[in-house]
């Protein structure tokens, strides 16, 4: 009998490099994560560079992390920030992670692509923070799709709060490393 599923999961050492107990209470330490995220996926050769957080913005508590894992999954949905809200609606059983009444917010290491920000609209996010731009990654070879600013203003007008440009430098350092140590860009 051939069973039709699939089984998306993050690396093994997410759990050493994750302090689930945490309390984040500033965007530097939240953003932090997300990027040190995608450090590790690069130098654990795990999958691409770009790493997301989702936490509670008001307790500053984590929710879930993702990082790309497009290649080891043979999945290009497989995206970080695609990886942190399906965990996270997971862990609430719920499809949308505005549904309990509590606002939370996306962090990721670099602006999201076409497929990641139409997931974040979808996820129930209140709040999306990013790092490395859209250009930063075009620059060492990813195709970001469509993503305009009026799809940052259509995000805005759906309640989403958006902030950029948090740790940029971070967060295209670890783009940096990935491309000059021969990262495979797979949609290029």
């Amino acid at each position: 009998m051939t069973k039709h599923q699939i089984i998306l999961d993050l690396p093994q050492w997410i759990d050493e490099v994750v302090d689930w107990d945490k309390v984040y209470t500033t965007d530097d330490e939240k953003m932090a994560l997300a990027v040190e995220l995608s450090r590790q996926n690069v130098q654990r050769g795990t999958g691409g560079p770009f790493g997301s957080a989702i936490f509670d913005i008001d307790s500053g508590k984590l929710l879930s992390v993702g990082v790309n894992r497009v290649m080891p999954l043979h999945n290009s949905t497989a995206h970080g920030e695609m990886m942190a809200i399906m965990l996270a609606e997971h862990k609430l059983q719920s499809f949308s992670l505005s549904a309990d009444g509590v606002r939370r917010e996306l962090f990721t290491s670099c602006e999201p692509c076409a497929m990641c920000l139409g997931g974040t609209l979808w996820s129930g996010v209140k709040r999306l923070v990013c790092a490395a731009t859209a250009d930063d990654a075009r620059a060492i070879g990813f195709d970001e799709g469509p993503v305009y600013d009026s799809s940052y203003a259509y995000l805005k007008q759906a309640g989403v709060e958006v902030v950029r440009l948090v740790q940029r430098d971070a967060a295209n350092n670890v783009l940096q490393h990935y491309v000059g140590s021969g990262g495979t860009i797979y949609n290029g």
